[in-house]
C-alpha cells in the first residue's frame, strides 16, 4: 500500500558540503521530501513537523549525536534515526542503538548507498505498519456496516440480491438512491464481500470538493504544480490501488473532469497534475448518483459515452418509504446501538411511537431515521419510547404528508391532526388557525377520525 503523504527525512550535518551531497543523493527519490539542518537548536525548531526519518551526525559542536538521539526520543518514542558517524567506535555504535537508533552508518565512500538502503527498509516498515492499520480498520468497519444493512422487506431482498452478484466480479456498479437511503453502505457491502476485501476502500464525494482541488485530489499532483503544492501528492485512485474507489454522487462531476476520468477508465492509468508519467492502476469503481443520469445525459450535463461506462450493474436503492415494516426493524436497531454507545439503559419503541414512524414517509430516508430515533432516545425518561418523543421536522412532514397517494378526506384528516398535536390539542385554537368551524372538528373527533389523546 502507498503512503499518501510524502515520506520526510530530515538531514541533522554541521558539514555543509557533506549534508548537500546527502540531500542532493537522497532527493534522486521523487517521494522522499528532504530537509538539511547544521544545527542541533535548529533542527530542534522543527522537530513538530515529525520527520518519518533523521539522520543524525554524530560528532556536532554544540552536543554530540547521542544528547541529540535522547531529546528525539523524547518528543516522539517511535522517531527512526540514522547515526552517521566519522568513528567506527562498536562500543558508541552499540550504546545508541540500544538507546533507540534504528542504524549506525561510518563515514566512508559506501556511507551513500547505506543510508539509500536504510531509508528504503524503513519506509517498507513504515508502509508494512499502514497496511495492518488500514487493514484492522477495514475489519472494523466491516463488522459495524454489515449490521446497518437490516431489513426483510421484498425491496431490500432484490438489494440483497445484487450486491451478491456484484461481490463475485469486478464489474463496475451504479448506485441509484435518494439521498440517505444508504448508497455509501451498499458500496461498502459489494467491496467487503469480494476479492479485494483485504485492499483499501476509498470514498470520495464528487460534490463535496472544489472543482479546481477535484482532479488533483482523484489523480495526484507533482510538488510545484500550483500554487499550494508544497509537496507531491498521490491521488484517491492511486491510495485505492488493488482495492475500491467508491465515487459518490459521481452526477455532480465538471463536464471537463469526466472526459479525464472517462480516459482513465478506459486506459486504466493516471497521470498525476503537473506530471507527464503514466501510473498504472487496479482499481474497482463503484459509483453512486441521485440523479438520473440518462436525463442528464439528454440535458448535456453528462457524457453518454462515460455514461455507458459506469453504468455497469445498476442498483436501484428503494427510498425508506417503500420498505414497509423495514423502518421498524432498523428503528429498533438505531435504539439499541445508540442506547449501547451511550451507555444508557436499554429502551423500547412503543406500539404508538412505531405507528408514528410508519405513518412518516421519510424523505430524508434511513439517514433521517436515524437522526430521529436517537432523539427520542435522549427525550425519553423512561425505558418506553412514546409518541411524543418522537419529532419529525416540520417541513418534511409537510413533504412527507404531500408525497402519499391520499384522498382529499384523507389528506383533510392528516393536516387537522398535524394542527392538534402541534397545538396542544387545544380545539378552539386549530379551528381558528384552520379556518374550520369547531363543530366539525368535534364531529371528527367523536367519529375517531382525530385524536385528541
Amino acid at each position: 500500500m502507498k503512503n499518501n503523504h510524502a515520506f520526510k527525512v530530515f538531514i541533522v550535518e554541521d558539514d555543509t558540503w557533506y549534508g548537500s551531497m546527502l540531500q542532493h543523493y537522497l532527493s534522486l527519490n521523487p517521494e522522499y521530501e528532504i530537509k538539511r539542518f547544521e544545527s542541533p537548536s535548529d533542527f530542534f525548531d522543527h522537530l513538530h513537523e515529525n520527520p518519518d526519518v533523521v539522520t543524525l551526525d554524530y560528532s556536532l559542536p554544540d552536543c554530540d549525536g547521542g544528547e541529540v538521539l535522547k531529546k528525539i526520543k523524547q518528543h516522539n518514542p517511535d522517531a527512526r534515526v540514522i547515526v552517521i558517524s566519522g568513528q567506527e567506535d562498536v562500543a558508541t555504535a552499540i550504546n545508541l542503538l540500544k538507546n533507540g537508533a534504528f542504524d549506525y552508518i561510518v563515514k566512508d565512500e559506501e556511507t551513500k548507498d547505506r543510508l539509500w538502503n536504510s531509508i528504503k527498509n524503513l519506509r517498507e516498515i513504515s508502509s508494512l505498519k499502514q497496511e495492518v492499520e488500514t487493514l484492522k480498520t477495514q475489519v472494523g468497519r466491516k463488522y459495524d456496516f454489515s449490521q446497518m444493512i437490516l431489513g426483510k422487506s421484498e425491496a431490500i431482498e432484490k438489494v440483497f440480491a445484487l450486491i451478491e452478484k456484484a461481490s463475485k466480479t469486478n464489474i463496475t456498479v451504479s448506485i441509484i438512491g435518494e439521498t440517505g437511503s444508504g448508497k455509501e453502505m451498499v458500496a461498502k457491502a459489494i467491496h467487503y464481500n469480494s476479492d479485494r476485501s483485504k485492499q483499501p476502500f476509498v470514498a470520495v464525494n464528487v460534490a463535496a470538493i472544489p472543482r479546481d482541488l477535484l482532479e488533483s485530489e482523484l489523480f495526484g499532483h507533482e510538488k510545484g504544480s500550483f500554487t499550494g503544492a508544497v509537496a507531491r501528492r498521490i491521488g484517491k485512485f492511486e491510495e485505492a490501488d488493488k482495492g475500491t474507489l467508491f465515487l459518490d454522487e459521481i452526477g455532480e462531476l465538471d463536464i471537463n473532469l469526466q472526459a479525464k476520468l472517462l480516459r482513465v477508465l478506459q486506459e486504466r492509468e493516471i497521470t498525476k497534475v503537473g506530471s507527464n508519467t503514466v501510473t498504472p492502476i487496479n482499481v474497482r469503481i463503484i459509483v453512486a448518483t441521485h440523479k438520473n443520469l440518462m436525463e442528464e445525459v439528454k440535458a448535456k450535463n453528462f457524457r453518454e459515452d462515460l455514461y455507458y461506462r459506469l453504468i455497469g450493474l445498476p442498483i436501484q436503492l428503494p427510498p425508506l418509504r417503500e420498505r414497509a415494516n423495514d423502518i421498524i426493524i432498523l428503528a429498533k436497531s438505531f435504539v439499541d446501538a445508540f442506547c449501547k454507545e451511550n451507555k444508557l439503559s436499554k429502551k423500547s419503541l412503543s406500539s404508538e411511537a412505531q405507528q408514528k414512524l410508519l405513518s412518516y414517509s421519510f424523505p430524508g430516508n434511513v439517514r433521517e431515521l436515524k437522526s430521529i430515533v436517537e432523539l427520542a432516545v435522549v427525550m425519553a425518561d423512561e425505558e418506553v419510547i412514546l409518541p411524543e418523543h418522537i419529532t419529525m421536522n416540520t417541513t418534511s412532514s409537510i413533504n412527507s404528508l404531500l408525497s402519499k397517494e391520499l384522498s382529499l378526506k384523507e389528506f383533510e384528516i392528516q393536516i387537522i391532526q398535524h394542527y392538534l398535536d402541534k397545538y396542544d390539542r387545544d380545539v378552539l385554537l386549530v379551528a381558528k388557525k384552520l379556518d374550520v368551524g369547531k363543530s366539525t372538528l368535534y364531529r371528527m373527533i367523536q367519529a375517531g377520525e382525530l385524536k385528541v389523546k
